[in-house]
């Protein structure tokens, strides 16, 4: 077993006092505000105390790339999110993630060489449990149907459905979940009009393959952190029970919907079963006993609450009617350390030797905190996809509950909470090094609302105006940075970068993340002592470094470099 040590920095001994990064999720830097864009929540917010940091004349300023190949994704065309976001920021080099991993796989073959695909769903030449003579069961694929690429993507579940239809599997089913937060907020028809045609082509050489049921992701199925287990219910009710508003097909659903609720986004619809061909009482496809489900969401945060409900068996958060035996698996292993779920198609990367091991290896004491929607961004991927501390006599982990209750309409979220507890962890004097994640810019960012996001950003910023005053007293240093951008761009633009509107000529909301810079700023009063590197395109993989230099260490060999060096 290798030991973990870091070396003492030959040049700088450490800054004094507390090292607190902030990380301001979601709150990426507009190239174009000079120019008028009217879609810039943070621009348009009172940030006084943001302004002071990035202005640069306290402090020492430059950006970061948090999306793309900066982080493990396919391409600098796909935009970054909060898991990959604190994976690099904990690991200090970049691991390919899960899109990545998953195009890999099946460009390989070996998702469909793997031991559950093999037995539960097999090939012709080696038949799985589905294709046994005689065995009327059916293929279940249930997730979030986009090409954001940051929860999931289509061509990846197409690939699946292929490959199932070349096995021999004679019934399928895709209960699809509704984005419209990763992807433009009205959008969900072209992908169910893709997925459909898909399936069309099977049923019309003599396969069973229909769209089942569904919703919005925000009303149905994908909770995070045990913030609303209903929204689990209710897909466990649709999915699996065909308990629910009944359809002809998906989008005689949608549009159903939408003229019931004007002005819905795809995020919020509610749920909907599809029927029976011609057989109005009969659900189309819930999953029985012995069914096989993927769910083919690759990102784990919103896939292990309805993973949890199919695998646990002293599962007690909601009564599963019916309890149906299943055989399930994940596109990935969503919670490496805990096993959530037990089988899965592509493992997912193993992140080792992360700044938080090295640090609780040298004894180093740590704090870390958020609020329920991104607690396990600050701790389970910060740490490489650990659910627990390394060290838990060095290391205190603090959630505080977030509010059941749409973003847009509590926008300060639990900042001065938040505020209040890293205030109270600076004046205990116990640690050395502290991160917290005020989630706002995003969480808010992505319901499109953007008089709420603005609002969002005034509350974030009166509450750091405090936490700012304890760091001067306390002779602490910042870094202030965020894990992606959102906030900052809120309406659609076209290649031209003008606005897009709507038939009524409002702007059309953004809700997903961007391909935006974030900020980086040192607040320090040893920022003398430092300066910018100049390492060019650097991205989120270099802030450990910069990290563990102020904390006195040298990086580790294979870290990538940091933003900060010491002044000769």
């Amino acid at each position: 077993m290798t030991t973990l040590q870091l070396k003492k920095h030959p040049r700088f001994s450490g800054v004094d006092g507390p090292l607190v990064l902030l990380i301001l999720d979601g709150v990426g830097l507009y190239p174009d505000i000079d120019k008028g864009y009217p879609g810039n929540a943070f621009g348009r917010a009172f940030t006084p105390h943001l302004n002071r940091m990035l202005s640069g004349k306290e402090s020492i300023v430059s950006t970061l790339k948090a999306h793309g190949r900066a982080v493990g994704l396919p391409s600098d065309a796909d935009m970054g999110n909060s898991e990959v976001g604190h994976n690099a920021l904990g690991a200090g080099r970049i691991f390919d993630q899960g899109a990545m991993l998953v195009n890999e796989a099946i460009e390989s073959r070996a998702i469909f060489e793997g031991d559950f695909w093999k037995t539960q769903i097999g090939s012709p030449e080696a038949p799985g449990f589905l294709l046994q003579p005689g065995n009327d069961h059916a293929l279940h694929f249930i997730g979030l149907l986009s090409d954001g690429n940051v929860h999931s993507h289509i061509d990846q579940l197409l690939a699946m459905i292929g490959e199932a239809a070349g096995a021999g599997v004679q019934k399928l089913f895709v209960h699809p979940l509704a984005d419209g937060r990763d992807v433009d907020e009205v959008s969900v028809e072209r992908y169910i009009s893709r997925l459909d045609a898909e399936l069309q082509k099977h049923r019309d050489a003599g396969r069973y393959y229909y769209i089942a049921s569904g919703g919005g992701r925000m009303k149905v199925t994908m909770d995070r952190y045990e913030a609303d287990w209903s929204m689990v219910e209710r897909g466990w009710n649709a999915h699996v029970a065909g308990n629910g508003k009944r359809f002809p097909d998906a989008m005689t659903a949608i549009e159903t919907l939408r003229s019931e609720t004007p002005g819905v986004i795809d995020q919020d619809l509610p749920a909907f079963v599809i029927h029976a061909p011609n057989d109005p009482d009969t659900p189309m496809g819930p999953v029985r006993d012995d069914d096989v489900v993927v769910f083919f969401n690759f990102r784990g945060d919103r896939a292990i609450e309805i993973s949890r409900a199919f695998t646990d068996e002293t599962f007690d958060k909601f009564p599963r009617v019916p309890d149906v035996k299943a055989r399930y698996a994940g596109l990935m292993e969503y919670d490496g350390d805990l096993h959530i779920p037990p089988e899965f198609l592509v493992a997912p990367p193993a992140i080792d030797r992360t700044i938080g091991e090295f640090l609780a290896a040298e004894k180093v004491p740590t704090y870390a905190l958020s609020e329920t929607q991104k607690f396990g961004h600050v701790t389970y991927f910060w740490n490489g996809n650990n659910s627990e501390p390394f060290d838990a006599s060095l290391e205190t982990w603090q959630e505080i509950p977030s509010d059941n209750i749409g973003f847009e309409f509590a926008p300060a979220m639990k900042a001065t909470e938040i505020t209040d507890a890293l205030i109270d962890a600076l004046k205990s004097n116990k640690y050395r090094f502290l991160r917290v994640n005020y989630p706002n810019g995003d969480m808010v960012g992505h319901t499109g609302v953007f008089g709420a996001a603005v609002e969002s950003l005034n509350a974030l910023d009166r509450n750091l105006g405090r936490l700012f005053d304890e760091i001067d007293a306390a002779g602490g240093t910042m870094v202030i940075l965020a894990d992606h951008g959102n906030c900052e761009q809120m309406y659609e633009v076209d290649k031209k970068g003008s606005v897009k509107t709507d038939e009524t000529g409002k702007p059309q909301a953004k809700t997903s993340h961007t391909l935006n810079p974030v900020p980086f700023v040192l607040y320090s009063p040893q920022a003398d002592r430092l300066k910018l590197s100049g390492i060019e395109n650097a991205g989120l993989g270099n802030v450990a470094a910069t990290l563990l230099l102020l904390l006195g260490y040298e990086k580790p060999e294979d870290y990538l470099p940091g933003v900060l060096e010491p002044v000769e």
